[in-house]
């Protein structure tokens, strides 16, 4: 039997290019492949999640988030007169209290009422990348530029905050005191996009990076929202909330 035509294994060829593109970005990166193409979903059904604590308005097509940053919690990391202060009661051994303390912050986040996805990818900067439930600013998975945070978790609070030279607390990984609240399927924050991030687990099973694409998201039901939504998830390995970027077009945040 002679090796098939070139015009008979063309169309496979084709096919097969045409699958790998279909799950793949414009970047190269491996985005959103289990769902629509064109995503986007109005916000405004999780914005009841956000504690008292917490201002939240709509101004146009964009959601205003309000808050002083400083979280609803305890922490080694408030002065040791504060009624909010609480010792170090964490598990990591190699704990080391960072010499800074949480200030009061003004912080003022914009985020679309409709989250869409982003033409392009745009990569997270340093500083807030988004805002958890409680008003505490969201941090990407870096210390300072490409580096990673090996060193800075020996300073996380049992709570797996901490704050940076300014006192801003924030958080890179996981928010335990608010995912020992309400769950760890549930709601923690959205991005500077409006898409949602959850806690580390989904239908009951815990997620790791390998489940989620690159950008730390994957699309399926959430409770919010049962017909299906692109959605981060915070994981226990690296990078924690969001990897390559932005799956949406992203708001702003000043304070």
């Amino acid at each position: 039997m002679g090796s098939p035509a070139l015009t008979d294994v063309l169309p496979v060829i084709v096919a097969i290019a045409l699958a790998l593109i279909a799950c793949e970005s414009d970047t190269g990166l491996s985005v959103g492949v289990d769902g629509p193409e064109d995503v986007s979903i109005d916000i405004t059904p999780i914005l009841g999640h956000f504690g008292s604590e917490v201002e939240v308005s709509i101004d146009g097509d964009q959601v205003v988030i309000r808050s002083n940053g400083v979280p609803n919690h305890g922490s080694p990391y408030f002065d040791t007169g504060s009624i909010q202060y609480e010792a170090y009661t964490g598990s990591n051994q190699g704990f080391q209290l960072n010499p800074n303390r949480i200030a009061e912050q003004q912080w003022t986040f914009r985020v679309p009422v409709l989250a869409q996805r982003a033409a392009d990818i745009s990569a997270t900067p340093l500083g807030p990348i988004g805002v958890a439930v409680n008003g505490v600013a969201i941090f990407n998975q870096y210390a300072g530029p490409n580096r990673p945070l090996t060193f800075e978790i020996d300073s996380f609070d049992q709570y797996n905050g901490h704050p940076q030279q300014t006192g801003v607390y924030h958080y890179h990984v996981e928010p335990l005191g608010i995912t020992g609240v309400v769950g760890e399927e549930a709601l923690i924050g959205v991005l500077l996009d409006g898409f949602p991030v959850y806690g580390p687990f989904e239908d009951g099973q815990m997620l790791g990076s390998s489940d989620l694409d690159d950008l730390h998201g994957h699309y399926g039901a959430t409770n919010d929202f049962p017909d299906g939504v692109y959605h981060y998830h915070v994981t226990g390995d690296d990078p924690y909330i969001n990897g390559a970027g932005y799956y949406g077009v992203a708001g702003t945040v000043t304070g």
